[in-house]
């Protein structure tokens, strides 16, 4: 397939999608007339390119990681080595915090609502989704300041 193809496909970009190929997240092969050409798996490897942009992972770390994930169609998958398994690990733990910090925003907020609400919408939310879920705080919460590494210029693509 070509690139606009496999755009219109993943909802990515031509753009980011050339980035991909100079960064050696993904490869096409040429056309006689220049243009690229994409295999079929080339749809779900931009999917995890995405997926791992989301996570926070810059195109270095994913460049390295990539070759050690299978693929969909079977393909083996390399061995990560004592490094990278490390900075992983850090990676992940990072994510952690995240998801501990926006779970507490989430209390947060769910507060202020709970204290807003008139009993009309006290009695809706009662019923709501995230009173099922059970993370509705019990008492008010205090907040804590969020920090995270800031991005690598590559994130934006």
């Amino acid at each position: 397939m070509r690139i606009g193809e496999l755009a219109r496909r993943t909802g990515v970009s031509e753009r980011s999608l050339r980035y991909y190929g100079q960064e050696g997240l993904l490869s096409a092969q040429r056309t006689p007339g220049g243009h690229r050409e994409y295999a079929e798996a080339a749809v779900a490897r931009v999917q995890r390119i995405q997926e791992l942009y989301a996570a926070g992972l810059c195109s270095s770390k994913i460049a390295k990681l990539l070759p050690c994930m299978r693929d969909s169609d079977g393909g083996p998958a390399e061995t990560a080595d004592e490094f990278l398994v490390s900075e992983l690990t850090v990676e992940r733990a990072r994510i952690d915090r995240m998801i501990e910090d926006l779970q507490h925003s989430r209390s947060l907020l769910d507060s202020v609502i709970d204290s807003a609400a008139t009993p009309g919408q006290k009695k809706q939310q009662e019923t709501g989704p995230a009173s099922r879920s059970g993370l509705r705080p019990q008492a008010p919460v205090q907040a804590r300041a969020q920090t995270y590494p800031e991005p690598g210029i590559e994130n934006s693509y």
